[in-house]
């Protein structure tokens, strides 16, 4: 989280707004609870906007990221597969 809390800290007074979608997809690395979650982010001093828990790849994807990956600019160099979290 850190180097959104330093992007959120310089620019969100130009307006910058960064969404938070935890996702346990990625090395099991966010297991808990949104509650527990939106704790341990809260840690590192997040003050942007933290949603729910989603799922980003696979049948169960939220249908935001869905929509997301099927842009044309939504595709990366490997496809359009979310590789790892905390996808900038």
């Amino acid at each position: 989280y850190t180097q959104f809390v330093d992007l959120y800290s310089r620019y969100a007074e130009r307006a910058l707004r960064i969404l938070g979608f935890p996702c346990n997809q990625f090395g099991k690395q966010e297991p808990g609870t949104n509650e527990e979650i939106k704790a341990f982010a809260a840690g590192y001093g997040v003050k942007f906007d933290m949603f729910s828990k989603i799922e980003v790849n696979g049948d169960g994807a939220h249908p935001l990221w869905k929509w997301m990956k099927s842009q044309p600019k939504g595709r990366g160099t490997l496809g359009n597969a979310i590789k790892w979290n905390f996808t900038k």
